[in-house]
């Protein structure tokens, strides 16, 4: 009679390697589900509803509604107001974005070459980030008033005229462009400041070495070339800060005068919760995303072939 021989795995023996990798797997999707789930529901389920109701005629509080296909897109296409607040959004975009970089590094180079001083100059530039922004549009609503404000007082010890900032069509994009430069300095100075601290001081003696002892040359042979993942950072980041523009809109002029002001984030406000219309509220808002998008991913691309990593 034959025993066969039963081999028995010690006890605490690490499990098979199939069995090993499922429980890996198991345990990757248990820690990744709960990041998933919020990302459906705080993200890809809500822009699934803003994409099905683009295509309805759906209204706030009405019991029923219909699909409409491409109508609400066709008449964006076709309405003038939409044009002019795109157009209004680009100007704005278009004054901020190189302004809110250029503006913020020449002060974060001027800062970063302070010793004493640094501290109490960051943290002036960036109190207008802290500050809430609404409250500082109603700030700037006062000084730039046209009989009582600060500014027009100014202008008027200078033996200027009194200027209606917020009341001239030519001039209402402009001065709302130059408060989002104000308030964005702050943030893109500290950024700046961060890439400055990161520059090999190496790089800054070879070129006193080889000569090139001139601000100017060590700014454009050594800081901007260094500089150019961070410069790419800010510059997307300004963009979609500017392209979202809103606040100070509705609370300094309320798309006026005569809609020179009126914005496309404004305009999707009107449709959505002054006239009712959701569907079409929607439609702008995929809109405005994919401006968004296209132009950062235009933006990415175009910088990322210039920056020095």
């Amino acid at each position: 009679m034959t025993t066969a021989a039963v081999e028995i795995a010690p006890l605490g023996a690490a499990p098979p390697a199939s069995r090993q990798r499922w429980i890996e797997r198991f345990a990757g999707l248990g820690f990744a589900a709960p990041a998933f789930i919020l990302l459906v529901l705080t993200n890809l389920a809500p822009l699934a509803a803003l994409a099905f109701l683009s295509f309805t005629n759906y209204e706030l509080g009405a019991l029923d509604f219909s699909l409409v296909g491409l109508k609400n897109f066709n008449s964006a296409l076709q309405d003038p107001v939409i044009r002019r607040s795109v157009t209004n959004t680009l100007l704005y975009v278009a004054i901020v974005v190189p302004g809110g970089v250029l503006i913020s590094l020449l002060v974060a180079i001027l800062i970063h070459q302070r010793k004493r001083t640094r501290s109490l100059y960051e943290v002036i530039y960036f109190l207008p980030v802290t500050s809430t922004l609404i409250a500082m549009a109603t700030m700037w609503q006062f000084l730039l008033h046209p009989t009582l404000g600060l500014v027009n007082q100014v202008l008027k010890s200078l033996g200027l005229g009194p200027t209606a900032f917020l009341s001239e069509p030519g001039l209402v994009i402009p001065t709302l462009a130059a408060i989002g430069i104000w308030q964005l300095i702050g943030f893109n100075m500290v950024l700046f400041l961060a890439g400055l601290s990161a520059i090999p001081r190496d790089l800054y003696e070879a070129l006193d070495i080889d000569g090139a002892s001139h601000p100017v040359d060590r700014f454009l042979k050594v800081t901007w070339p260094m500089l150019g993942p961070t410069t790419m950072f800010v510059t997307v980041t300004t963009f979609i800060t500017a392209f979202k523009i809103f606040d100070t809109v509705a609370v300094m002029t309320r798309g006026g005068p005569g809609g020179s002001s009126e914005v496309l984030l404004y305009a999707i406000y009107l449709e959505g919760f002054q006239y009712f219309h959701m569907s079409y509220a929607a439609t702008l808002t995929l809109v405005f995303l994919a401006f968004t998008l296209v132009f950062s991913v235009l933006q990415t691309f175009v910088l990322d072939r210039r920056v020095h990593y």
